[in-house]
């Protein structure tokens, strides 16, 4: 049965999230908040992690699950990223984008594309999400909440309670959120491609 952590989403406090931390590191799994819906999340270092997350989903491993990050220099450590990308990193970061990059070393085979060797990268405009980050003490591996053959995402805590109870260690409410998933891009392509639009418009970062 999943704990339930109501937190404030401008000041969330820092003991429930670190109770919410406690479970990652025993290995469970969390639903948090993000700036585009609910999303669920595992450590890293958490050897079946990957495999948790997508079945829950209704996954295969050619999905790209995503790093949430605090910062532009914590993705430099798990995804290749040459000048250009920077540029629009930096210009995307922190929001409501998942970019697609070449995994370094540091991303375990197991959560990185199995051909392309690609992992999906963003850092979060929510601070429920990067205070549970900064609580893990690392990146977090996480995909969106989207119920099994459905479309669209969770962005409501007692709804996910009702869906998910038995499945996850923890839920990490922070009221609701945005009901899009964040927009995609292939930054392994040239030029980048837009993989899935969804709350990020394009159009900001200058791509049709």
């Amino acid at each position: 049965m999943a704990q339930i952590f109501v937190v404030h989403p401008e000041n969330p406090q820092s003991r429930l999230l670190q109770q919410a931390g406690d479970l990652l590191a025993q290995g469970g799994l969390v639903a948090v908040p993000t700036d585009s819906s609910y999303a669920v999340v595992a450590r890293l270092d958490d050897k079946d992690a990957a495999e948790r997350l997508r079945r829950l989903r209704g996954l295969d491993e050619r999905h790209h699950l995503t790093l949430l990050c605090r910062d532009l220099a914590e993705i430099s450590h798990f995804a290749k990223v040459d000048n250009p990308q920077y540029r629009l990193l930096k210009l995307a970061t922190p929001g409501p984008w998942t970019f697609i990059l070449e995994a370094t070393k540091e991303v375990p085979r197991r959560v990185s594309h199995p051909s392309r060797k690609t992992i999906g990268i963003r850092v979060p405009e929510h601070r429920v999400a990067l205070a549970l980050i900064e609580a893990a003490g690392s990146p977090l591996l996480s995909t969106t909440l989207i119920p099994r053959d459905e479309t669209l995402p969770l962005n409501d805590a007692q709804d996910i309670v009702g869906r998910y109870q038995h499945d996850l260690a923890a839920i990490v409410d922070g009221g609701s959120c945005p009901f899009e998933p964040t927009t995609v891009i292939d930054l392994t392509e040239e030029p980048p491609k837009v993989v899935r639009v969804g709350r990020g418009d394009p159009a900001a970062l200058g791509l049709a």
